[in-house]
């Protein structure tokens, strides 16, 4: 069977030397070494998270020791911090739209000693950790689940100069566009990508988890994952007359597009989620919500690597607009994007510093341009931040869900989201059933209620889109 080498302890987490010869010896044993790599991995990885567990193992005994006697000499960083009696106060935004489940995870979170701050946005669901929808400030931590599992997850929209009645005479043309140029999916990946000087970057030497994602990292650029995320043609309806681009209010075709980072970025949030996990350990009710000390190098280390996949997420972004707007033989007017599952460094109207977690968040800073999707029936919003600091400068990242996925596979079927997507004049390329519109709220009622964040600047209906099959 394949051998495990010391790259492949190192990858998952090994870093001291003596443990490294230990788990190189162990899996040499006849008891072991007859096993796939992956099982074996998955094994060493169980070893180095949860030493305690194997200490009396015939094996992985010493291994275990080794390890545990390595946290206990160095102390390893562990603390072991007890939460806030009481969650600090925090806005609701739409509070009549939200369910309780969501406020008492919001309410542990406040009750973290770190926070400084926080406020949930009127599409807040519950999610893992923080919930969705959930904005989170914090004193010299980051919290890898609170900035989630698709880092820099994100919007991108591009308007382009052609008459309203464009998409219709061109529907199987735009349709086409869609099935040429984009790839979704876990295994997805496009035909002859576009290179990218973001694969370049020293970061993918300098990080070894990192650099063991380059590979993945390059083969999935310009594609988007599955679920929620979307690429679909629409009709922008410009309704400011005093925008950012001197464009006369009307309709216009654009291009919306809705992923993130891709295995990369899921790869990193996964590997530094368990480590701050092991350095803070936490109650059981808010263990998801470990966070790493800024101070030190892990914390340093994420922070670089979540700026990174943000970064990686916005190039797969650019990489399908780009694509489609060749093959229009169009180039856009103007082009607007925004991140969300991601962390900032801000600063309060006191001047005290803190990182602003944003999870399903959109950020709102004054005159700051957003996008706000509904669902793929439902318009979404081309918004203008209004820098409510109650918020921390934030906004919702969509309608939000009122149902879970499984739920809405049961409450609908295929003939009903076809007669939907009828009378609704919508062509869905791909979909399933747990992303119907009838999981998400209102988003009328949800822009309602902020309107103390943001101003629309204008609508975007979706015609035809294009999702995951």
């Amino acid at each position: 069977m394949a051998k495990i080498k010391r790259k492949h302890l190192t990858r998952i987490g090994y870093s001291n030397k003596e443990a490294i010869t230990l788990a190189l010896l162990a899996f040499q044993h006849p008891t072991l070494s007859r096993q796939a790599r992956n099982p074996l991995l998955d094994l060493a990885a169980n070893v180095l998270h949860t030493p305690e567990k194997y200490l009396e193992h015939q094996v992985l005994g010493e291994l275990a020791k080794q390890l545990q006697g390595a946290e206990e000499d160095k102390g390893f960083g562990i603390i072991r911090p007890s939460l806030r009696e009481r969650p600090l106060t925090y806005p609701v935004f739409g509070e009549d739209g939200i369910e309780p489940g969501t406020l008492k995870q919001m309410n542990v979170a406040a009750r973290l000693p770190v926070v400084r701050g926080g406020a949930l946005m009127p599409d807040a669901h519950q999610g893992y950790g923080l919930p969705i929808g959930g904005v989170l400030a914090t004193e010299n931590a980051i919290i890898p689940y609170a900035v989630g599992v698709d880092i820099g997850c994100r919007m991108c929209l591009s308007v382009f100069g052609l008459k309203g009645d464009f998409l219709n005479r061109n529907h199987r043309r735009l349709k086409q566009a869609l099935l040429d140029h984009t790839a979704f999916g876990q295994n997805s990946a496009v035909s002859n990508p576009y290179e990218d000087e973001l694969l370049e970057r020293s970061i993918f030497q300098e990080i070894p988890l990192v650099k063991s994602l380059h590979r993945k990292a390059a083969r999935q650029i310009g594609s988007s994952g599955g679920g929620n995320h979307f690429v679909e043609f629409g009709l922008l309806q410009l309704s400011d007359s005093e925008n950012e681009w001197g464009l006369p209010v009307g309709t216009y075709t654009a291009l919306l597009s809705h992923s993130g980072s891709r295995g990369l970025g899921a790869s990193i949030a996964q590997h530094y989620t368990r480590l701050a996990m092991e350095l803070t350990q936490l109650p059981r009710e808010a263990k998801h919500l470990a966070w790493l000390n800024m101070d030190r190098e892990e914390g340093q280390e994420y922070w670089r690597a979540m700026n990174m996949a943000g970064d990686y997420a916005s190039a797969c972004h650019h990489h399908i607009h780009r694509r489609i707007a060749r093959s229009l033989g169009e180039k856009p007017l103007f082009m607007v994007e925004n991140h969300h599952n991601f962390a900032w460094k801000e600063q309060l109207a006191d001047g005290q510093e803190v990182f602003v977690h944003r999870k399903g968040a959109t950020p709102a800073k004054k005159g700051e341009l957003g996008i706000i999707p509904g669902s793929m029936t439902a318009p979404g919003f081309l918004v203008r931040g209004k820098g409510n600091e109650a918020s921390f400068n934030s906004a919702s990242h969509g309608a939000g869900r009122k149902m879970s996925r499984s739920k809405a596979k049961v409450n609908t079927t295929r003939s009903a989201l076809n007669k939907h997507l009828r009378e609704k004049g919508v062509t869905l390329i791909g979909g399933g059933l747990d992303e119907s519109p009838i999981a998400y709220k209102d988003i009328h009622k949800v822009m309602a209620r902020q309107k103390s964040l943001v101003e629309v600047v204008g609508m975007f209906e979706p015609k035809i889109v294009r999702m995951a099959d």
